[in-house]
């Protein structure tokens, strides 16, 4: 049995081992009930070592199980449990990479760069289990200080989570610090980069010699993945009878997929034709007695080692052929590839996907693009754009100047203002349309209109010098004029009344 006393702000838990001797156990930030279940699971695991059985009831084996390392410490230290092995990083790494025979030698390239950077972080011997959740968080942010790309980062996290789940299965660790860490590689469309056929014809021409042309066009015509399905390539592999030709792809050989079988493309046929015959050529030459009649063996001869850097002569190919070298080179070759057959050549997605060697989730994730002549294709016939529309602003363009048509100016009389052009060049009488300053019109002290004003007298002298005017606007102005004589009159027989 084991008992619990108050120890200030915690508890300690004390019973007597199989020599007789008093133990104790503190443990701090329980309550009361929680100080007597670690007492009484404490009682059971003492009994087991005294009768030295190992038989503990069930509940007390998963209480052991769940607990943390500090407390499982104490346990061992007070000679209830045997201590947790606490295996360092180091060796558990390399023995973990060791015990993978199963991958490839590009997949330990990729175990062992993830080494480096947990070992630089936590340190060669750093033990396993003392690892936690909060530190996995900082290794994040020092991979991502160090200037990796978040792709990258990853990459990286995903593998640091296998190794866990590696130590996790072997019971060296309780669990995974990295299990809530995001892994999922995500695509990047702005590394995107279209690789057109003008601009291909121009690295076409730019390529040093024939294996060159060879891999370039395996890539950009093929879609094939540079290095590893590029240098797998052999020229049994092609059957030109047939026009097609068998792809092996280490990459996605675990998930049952490793062959797959690609068309022979006219761009890609044409470059192939040509150094099949300077393979033909070289192997004639060095032939001394029969003739061969064909060429076997890898295509591309001159690059076998899977680790050689392609792509930093190929940076150079691009710059000698005038263009500007693009993000990803190699994988923007493949993706073109695959969004030509899809949007331009019309192919549907499965057959394209299937050619390609990846599903269709991953080409539209990582590979498909979308361009300016898509744009374009879809906007033909639309219509042209607002004259003032913000980008021809921007362009420098000037509003276009309206004509008569577009904008006409409306007579008043609904005619012709030439037919008044004679209006300018009449006078009118001494008194005008509008009276003297002696004629000031009504009055403010007089309760009669003045004798000289003549209202009516003033439009019959506009009428006269409207006697150029046809007939159809003239019979509107006396119309207009018979109105004002009405309205002069009431005007006036108001007064008289007033």
């Amino acid at each position: 049995m084991a008992g619990i006393s108050r120890f200030g702000t915690g508890w300690r838990v004390r019973f007597y081992d199989g020599n007789g001797k008093r133990q104790q156990i503190s443990v701090a930030g329980v309550t009361k009930r929680q100080a007597e279940t670690i007492a009484r699971h404490c009682g059971v695991l003492n009994a087991s070592r005294i009768a030295n059985d190992g038989d503990i009831d069930r509940q007390t084996a998963l209480w052991l199980k769940g607990i943390g390392q500090a407390l499982h410490d104490k346990l061992a230290a007070a000679g209830l449990v045997e201590a947790r092995s606490n295996t360092a990083l180091g060796p558990f790494l390399r023995q973990y990479m060791k015990s993978r025979t199963d991958v490839t030698d590009a997949t330990q390239k990729k175990f062992q760069s993830a080494v480096n950077h947990l070992l630089a972080f936590f340190g060669e011997h750093r033990g396993l289990r003392s690892i936690t959740e909060a530190e996995a968080d900082a290794f994040r942010v020092y991979m991502v200080r160090a200037g990796l790309a978040d792709n990258s980062v990853r990459r990286y996290i995903g593998l640091c989570k296998q190794f866990f789940r590696a130590a996790l299965r072997a019971k060296l660790v309780d669990s995974d610090p990295f299990c809530d860490q995001v892994a999922a590689v995500r695509g990047n469309p702005a590394k995107f980069h279209y690789v057109n056929r003008e601009d291909a014809a121009k690295i076409l021409a730019a390529c040093p010699d024939m294996q060159w042309k060879m891999i370039f066009a395996l890539c950009r015509f093929g879609g094939l993945r540079c290095p590893s399905e590029v240098l797998a390539l052999q020229w049994e592999d092609i059957n030109w009878q047939n026009g097609r030709f068998a792809v092996h792809s280490s990459k996605t050989e675990h998930h049952g997929k490793g062959l797959r079988f690609v068309p022979l493309y006219p761009e890609l046929a044409a470059v192939l034709s040509e150094g099949f015959e300077y393979a033909l050529a070289a192997a004639d030459s060095t032939a001394e007695a029969t003739k061969p009649q064909t060429v076997t063996g890898p295509v591309i001869t001159r690059y076998r080692d899977a680790t050689q850097n392609l792509r930093t002569t190929f940076r150079k190919i691009v710059i000698r052929a005038g263009l500007q070298p693009w993000p990803k080179l190699l994988q923007n070759l493949r993706s073109t590839r695959e969004t030509e057959l899809a949007a331009e050549d019309g192919y549907p997605l499965h057959l394209v996907c299937a050619w390609q060697g990846n599903s269709e989730a991953v080409a539209a994730k990582h590979y498909l693009q979308v361009r300016d002549e898509d744009y374009r294709r879809a906007a033909a016939g639309s219509g042209l754009a607002p004259p003032l529309a913000p980008q021809a602003c921007e362009r420098g363009e000037t509003r276009p100047q309206r004509t008569q048509q577009t904008r006409e100016k409306r007579s008043v009389l609904r005619g012709f203002a030439e037919s008044f052009a004679g209006l300018q060049g009449a006078g009118l009488g001494p008194t005008g349309l509008e009276p003297g300053q002696e004629n000031t019109g009504f009055r403010a002290d007089s309760e009669t209109i003045s004798p000289t004003i003549s209202p009516v007298a003033d439009i019959e002298a506009a009428l006269r010098v409207l006697a150029a005017v046809n007939q159809t606007q003239l019979q509107t102005l006396l119309e207009l004029s018979s109105t004002a004589i009405e309205s002069s009159g009431d005007r006036m027989q108001h007064q008289q009344v007033r």
